[in-house]
């Protein structure tokens, strides 16, 4: 007998239960699936930079390997890089403007894409873990002008302690008669790493609290004592610049603590006794990022499917589409059930975030992993429908698939977001 949570009431008649039926919605009650006009036409906005600027120079920086600045520069102009463009993201009460943005973007390409999208990173640490001073300070200097482009940075990995946070070696070590903080350690893979204009550091600063002795700091422009280390030749996402940032006697203000000293000092207090240090620096800004990381998954996803869809259709072999052929329809059926799967999501984590709804099953993560795994796997069929002429690198599908990799990897890899999922959805600490 399968059993149901529904309420039930007895039949008077034959002693039955039945299942009432559901009543209409209250009045005013609304729920829809569709984009609003402000979005449709941010979404239309953002897919035509990324078709007529992003996707024909794509082929050429991920050659290069080198920062597309001429491309930072353009969509700076237009206002898609700029702190206006991420404070009206930030201000849209569905929370899906980045999402639908990033999307749209790294379907032109991921390369370009992270270079261009790099500093949210940067951004979502201060927002994260700022004061509204600092908030109001920092942020804008991520982006710079059009005139005069900047970028942020944000470290955390080591190279000894990538997924393990709690083992960070760099140190930050306050000052009092300078009230400077003195900063020594090298971060690694790093987006936009030594290259950035404002970097924000985890460092430990009370190493035998483990990850809750750890505090972000802005490292301002200028500063001295930092610098780029080894910058990294990358299987894919080449466009955007990854390498080392190596902190050597680094002083900053006193004021660079993210959300100030005093609360800081605080929950280093109540870790030494045994009490909630909440949420920590590094948690902070991958939680707030991870939808937007997924919707980045989900565009490089999307452009593989289209791209192999269009294939089969005009692809001949034996006097017919090889569309026609269940074996390459089934694989496109499962790649676009896939995508729309990843998509919402990444929405409904968005949404969440934006109404302040907590992931109490690690639904952020959720977005990330499904996304994630789901663009490695589309753009693998993609190669597979296309045979040979999808591994070669005159087809942007041998490089969406490089691209694909990372977001099993990067903010978390997979196994990490599967770690999150479990705690949450079990309470127990699994390991």
């Amino acid at each position: 007998m399968v059993q149901t949570n529904e309420p039930q009431t007895q039949d008077k008649s034959n002693g039955a239960s039945t299942t009432p039926v559901p009543t209409a919605p209250a009045a005013g009650a609304q729920f829809s699936m569709e984009l609003n006009e402000e979005q449709l036409q941010l979404q239309k906005w953002v897919h035509g930079f990324a078709k007529d600027v992003v996707r024909p120079a794509a082929h050429e920086w991920d050659e290069r390997e080198e920062t597309p600045w001429p491309i930072i520069q353009e969509a700076a102009k237009i206002g898609l890089y700029s702190f206006d463009f991420l404070q009206a993201s930030f201000g849209d009460p569905t929370g899906l403007t980045l999402p639908i943005a990033n999307e749209e973007l790294f379907w032109g390409d991921a390369g370009i894409g992270l270079s261009i999208f790099g500093s949210t990173l940067c951004v979502a640490a201060i927002v994260a873990n700022g004061t509204p001073e600092q908030i109001v300070e920092w942020v804008p200097q991520c982006f710079g002008t059009p005139d005069k482009i900047q970028l942020g940075a944000f470290g955390v990995s080591e190279p000894d302690a990538g997924s393990d946070v709690s083992s960070l070696k760099s140190r930050a070590v306050y000052d009092e008669a300078k009230d400077e903080w003195v900063l020594n350690g090298t971060k690694t893979w790093i987006t936009n790493g030594g290259i950035a204009d404002v970097h924000v550091v985890v460092l430990s600063v009370y190493p035998e609290l483990g990850s809750r002795g750890h505090a972000s700091f802005v490292v301002p422009p200028g500063t001295p004592g930092i610098s780029q280390g080894q910058k990294f030749k990358k299987h894919g996402i080449r466009a955007s610049h990854t390498a080392e940032v190596v902190l050597d006697n680094c002083r900053i203000p006193g004021r660079c603590i993210l959300g100030g000293r005093e609360r800081f000092e605080e929950r280093a207090a109540r870790a030494r006794e045994g009490k909630s240090a909440r949420i920590q620096p590094a948690m902070a800004t991958f939680e707030a990022t991870r939808p937007a990381v997924g919707a980045q998954a989900v565009g490089i996803a999307r452009a593989a499917y289209e791209f192999a869809l269009e294939y089969a259709k005009g692809r001949v072999q034996f006097g017919r589409p090889i569309i026609e052929n269940q074996a390459i329809a089934f694989k496109l059926a499962d790649m676009k059930t896939g995508i729309d799967a990843s998509r919402l999501l990444v929405w409904r984590a968005a949404w969440m975030g934006r109404t302040g709804k907590a992931f109490e099953n690690g639904e952020g993560s959720m977005s990330k992993l499904f996304a994630g795994e789901t663009a490695v796997r589309v753009t693998d069929e993609a190669i597979q429908i296309m045979g040979g002429y999808g591994y070669v690198r005159e087809n942007p599908v041998e490089r969406w698939h490089r691209d694909a990799k990372i977001y099993t990897i990067f903010e978390g890899t997979s196994e990490i977001q599967r770690l999150v999922i479990s705690r949450a959805i079990s309470g127990i600490h699994i390991k």
